[in-house]
Order: C-alpha cells, then structure tokens, then sequence
C-alpha cells in the first residue's frame, strides 16, 4: 500500500464507486467510500484523509459545499469534483469558489483519474513542505547554529560531519541544555534524508500510554478515546530521520517494541495486526549515562547496542569555557535585537560574573540569562543587576578562576571580538603563527579579510558551525580551509593598529 495515502471516494452510483476503488487499490491506495455528505464527513472524522474524489450531486447536499468542509476541516486535502453535468458555471465555481483541484466529467477513462490523484498527492506534498521551509526560515537563525571554537566542541563537529551521510543509528548523550537537538538537527540536515520528515518526540514529556500511541499509532477502538485511526510518529518519519529526546525515559515494554520495529523495519498501529514498512533514520539523545541506565535497568541492554552505532559525546559548557564569550557576545546581539533594546556593552563586573559561574544548566542557561538581563536592564550597559540571581551572590574573587578575562572580549563590534580571539591564540602560542592558527580552528573556518566589520554573529569567522546546518550558506570545503599562512594573511588585516614587529 502507498505510504499513508488514503483515498476517499463520496458517490452514490455503485458502477462509478466500485470502479474507482478498484482502479486505486490496484496502484496501493487505500480507499474509503461515502455515498453522501454525512457520511463523508462522519469517515474524515474518523480516519486520515489525503485527497477526495467527490460527486457533484449527493443525495443529501451537493459536492461543492462538501468541498468546502472537506477544506475547511483539512485546508492540505485536494478534491477532485466529478460531474455529469459538465457546465462551465459550475467548474468555475468548483476550482475557485469551494477549491477543488480539478472538475472531472462523466464517463472518464481510470488512467486519468489516476494522473490526477497522484498531482494532488504530489501537490499535497509540495504544499506542506513549501509550509515546513517557511517555518524553518522564519524561526531565528542563529537558534539553530552550533556556536564555539573549543577543541571539544570541534570533536564532536568532525564527527557530525563524519557520519551525517550514514544511516547509522546514533546515540547524541549529554547534560541538559548543552545543545543535543542542535547535533541531532546537524545530523539530519546533512544526511541524504534532509528533504524527508524531521519527526521529534520527548520521551519525558508523555505518559506511557500516550507515547505508546504517538510512536506506532492506533486503530479506531484500540482502547477508550480512541474514535479515529491514527498514524504513529515511526510511520511519519518513513523517509526522513527520528528524534528519540530522553530515550531512557521510554518505559521498557516499549523499548521491546521499538527494538523490533528496528530489526524488522516494520510497525503494527495499537490494536492492530497489519505490517506498514518504515524506512527511516534513528537518531536518540540522554542526559543520562546509558551504562547506568543499564545497570538499573531502565535502558535494555539489547536496545542501546541497536541504538549507539555512533556514539556522540556533546559536552557540558562548563568543559568549554573558552567558548562564554563568543556564546556570550552571540546571545546579546540576538536578544538585543528581538526586543529592540539599545543594549550594547556589559560592565566588566557583570563579565566576571558570567565568565565565573559554572553554568550546571549549560548553554540554555547562559543563553536565558542574557536574554534576562537584556529584558530587564535599564540602560545601555548589562550590570551585575540585570543577571540572574544565581549570579548575584558569587564570591568576591568570583569563585572558580575564569579561563577568560573580559578585557579580552571587547563589548564593542565584532571586528573588536575577532582581534580579540586572534590575539588570544597569539598570546597562548607564544605568538607562533603555525600553532596559533591551529589553536583558533584555522582548520575549520577561514578568515576572511573582505567582510565587513558591522556584520552580524552568524557571520563572524570566529563561529564554528556545520557546513551545511543552515538554508543558504556556503561553506569551505576541506581542500578549501586556509593554511595557517594564510590564516596569517588574513588574522593581520584584523591586527591592524599592533606594533610593527607583531605584525
């Protein structure tokens, strides 16, 4: 049968539905009959509709005002009208007053009532993922960028790189909001599977029941509240890549039945007996140690050899301080600009503060506090005020000794900020050009001298993101990365204003 696609066909003559069903069931449709308004409208109320093939004379009512409910109910479901009253009046009418996708007149030849169904599925699709880009597009970009320069960060980047193009299942473990999603995100827009679903659930956020039917779906009276089949996440994801957020959370019963979904690729709804095939791509995340989990028995040892073909380790910012700055300057900028706030310094105490605090909430949290003190600050400078009240009561020497100055990340443009990263892999070389290029990650990302100083953070080559994470950008490729001469070249274009021999 073709994938979740069903039909329905709303007649009364038997010749014309007994054909109909018969011509699509031969090319693996499902089909589903009404011979009037209400039934039809009782079946679309029961079970998944894709497209609808309607009579324009129904006994009770007539084709058109039931397109318009169909669309109304469904504004993606494309109708055909068929007609043995083939006037131009009511074409007009059915195309453009109640929607229909095309009038079809009586008698009609089966292999064209097939062309149009499949455009209307084709069209179908077209429209929801024309919906799915505009989504994507309008969310923030820099939401879902991957930010940092650390050699531990990096690790983790090249190993992104590395297996994106498999299909190998793939473990994402880490602590909370240390920028799982944004790996797993990494992993399916550079896979082959990046024009498929990106179907994610939250194993933690659903009771067991309700994970049980999201994940494999339902027929109608699988148990109480059940009035309509339902396609489970597994069979959405056919084609594309599943996001499994907090695994280990998934009662064990469950982690059985996902196991055999894995080994035999098929998936049986609750309360049902029919095999739908899947095909997709796996990928889980845990804040959990998964060998713990095991131990105490709330992860099956024989799923997560099934899930860990690739295991990628994401680690806490606490491991990557080097990075608050950059993360820091980045999130300003961001919410600065979301709320229109004339926000464009923090006050040396108020760095200290966030280079000092051992961010247990990781990247979320740094990220939430600056928004925080962007909201609520009153000037145009963040001061130790404005921060979280975790930040408020930090020791006088500031507790842990910060890896980072804030002198060395200048509150000024992004020209300042990239001077500032240069001169920290100078000064951590011994201004050895060849090591200092390798310490900033010349490997990664060029330099480039001929952007302009007042670009945004997306922009700033001090970013270390996936080639290919966001729609539009043109990254280096690997024969395309500067030697750290050139790196050199372009690090002096930043330099300006040193003394000559540093140059």
């Amino acid at each position: 049968m073709k994938q979740g696609r069903t039909i329905l066909v709303v007649d009364d003559e038997p010749t014309i539905v007994d054909g109909l069903r018969m011509t699509l069931e031969a090319e693996g449709y499902a089909v589903r009959i009404a011979g009037g308004v209400q039934t039809a409208m009782s079946v679309v109320a029961q079970s998944d509709v894709h497209a609808a093939i309607v009579d324009l004379m129904l006994p009770d009512g007539d084709g058109l005002g039931l397109t318009r409910e169909l669309k109304k109910r469904d504004p993606g479901l494309e109708v055909i009208i068929v007609t043995a009253y083939g006037s131009v009046r009511k074409a007009m009418e059915a195309t453009k007053g109640a929607g229909a996708f095309y009038v079809l007149e009586k008698p009609f030849d089966p292999d064209e009532v097939l062309g149009h169904v499949r455009n209307m599925l084709e069209h179908r699709k077209l429209v929801a993922e024309n919906a799915d880009l505009k989504r994507r597009l309008a969310e923030q970009v820099a939401d879902t960028e991957i930010i940092g320069s650390a050699p531990t960060l990096k690790r983790v980047l090249e190993t992104v790189a590395s297996v994106a193009e498999a299909d190998a299942n793939v473990l994402i473990v880490g602590e909370s909001g240390t920028g799982k999603e944004l790996i797993a995100n990494a992993l399916h827009e550079r896979s082959h599977r990046r024009e498929g679903p990106w179907i994610k659930i939250n194993c933690a956020a659903l009771p067991k029941d309700l994970i049980e039917s999201e994940l494999f779906g339902h027929t109608k009276g699988a148990f109480t509240g059940a009035t309509t089949d339902k396609v489970g996440l597994l069979e959405e994801a056919h084609h594309g890549s599943l996001l499994l957020d907090e695994i280990i959370e998934m009662p064990q019963d469950l982690q059985a039945k996902l196991l055999r979904v894995l080994e035999e690729r098929v998936v049986r709804r609750l309360g049902g007996t029919k095999a739908v095939p899947v095909d997709f791509r796996l990928i889980s995340s845990t804040n959990r140690s998964p060998e713990i989990a095991i131990r105490d028995g709330s992860l099956r040892q024989d799923l997560y050899f099934r899930i860990n073909t690739v295991t990628i380790a994401v680690p806490a910012l606490r491991e990557r301080r080097e990075d608050i700055p950059i993360l820091v300057r980045a999130f300003l900028e961001r919410y600065t600009a979301k709320h229109a706030r004339p926000i464009d310094a923090i006050a040396p105490e108020a760095y200290r503060r966030l280079l000092a605090h051992s961010w247990p909430g990781n990247v979320r949290e740094l990220q939430h506090a600056i928004e925080r003190a962007v909201l609520v600050s009153r000037g145009r400078e963040i001061t130790p005020a404005d921060l979280p009240e975790a930040l408020q009561h930090l020791p006088a020497d500031g507790g842990a000794a910060p890896t980072i100055a804030p002198s060395e990340v200048p509150s000024g443009s992004l020209e300042e900020i990239e001077r500032a990263s240069i001169l920290k892999a100078l000064e951590s070389t011994r201004w050895n050009k060849q090591a200092a290029a390798r310490y900033s990650g010349a490997a990664s990302i060029a330099i480039r001298p001929d952007q302009n100083a007042g670009r945004r953070v997306a922009d700033c080559p001090i970013r270390r993101h996936l080639p290919g994470v966001m729609p539009g950008r043109v990254e280096p490729q690997a024969r395309d990365l500067p030697t750290p001469r050139a790196w050199w070249r372009s690090a002096r274009a930043l330099l300006r204003g040193l003394p000559e021999d540093q140059r």
